[in-house]
């Protein structure tokens, strides 16, 4: 008999869209235009912008890779990690519409070694670690067209 799907949650809440395609969820000065996520609220760090007024977006699925590397270590609480600790990629993604640099981790199978700057990536969800509340899952980046 097939084990029941577990119910998927966001590890970190408000901070990206668990429909599918998902997105990250950001702000957008409503004077300047400038994009920030996570999301801002109080006052636009844009110099040149006086304002503290936002709209919440959805931020570009895209991006091209603007640089990488490796995590070798198990980073300090709070984050959570599976047992046992598995190393991971880390990717910096420039958005495509936004030109915001966004980080995450690197696709699960995605080895560095075949990571080139500029290459485009896209937004996926992996889970991150189970619970009895459910399947925690976060944002990660793959290159563009690579299988799920």
């Amino acid at each position: 008999m097939a084990a029941a799907a577990r119910t998927r949650v966001a590890a970190l809440e408000g901070w990206f869209t668990l429909e599918d395609p998902p997105h990250l969820l950001g702000s957008r000065c409503r004077v300047c235009g400038t994009y920030y996520f996570p999301r801002l609220s109080g006052f636009c760090r844009n110099p040149d912008c006086e304002s503290a007024e936002f709209e919440a977006v959805p931020l570009s699925r895209t991006g091209r890779l603007w640089s990488y590397t490796n995590a070798c270590y198990r980073p300090p609480a709070p984050y959570v990690s599976a047992e046992p600790f598995v190393p991971f990629g880390i990717a910096a993604v420039e958005l495509a519409e936004e030109r915001l640099i966004v980080l995450g981790q690197l696709a699960s199978g995605v080895e560095l070694g075949r990571l080139r700057i500029g290459m485009p990536v896209e937004l996926i969800l992996e889970s991150l670690y189970s619970d009895a509340q459910g399947e925690h899952v976060v944002w990660k980046w793959r290159p563009l067209g690579e299988p799920a």
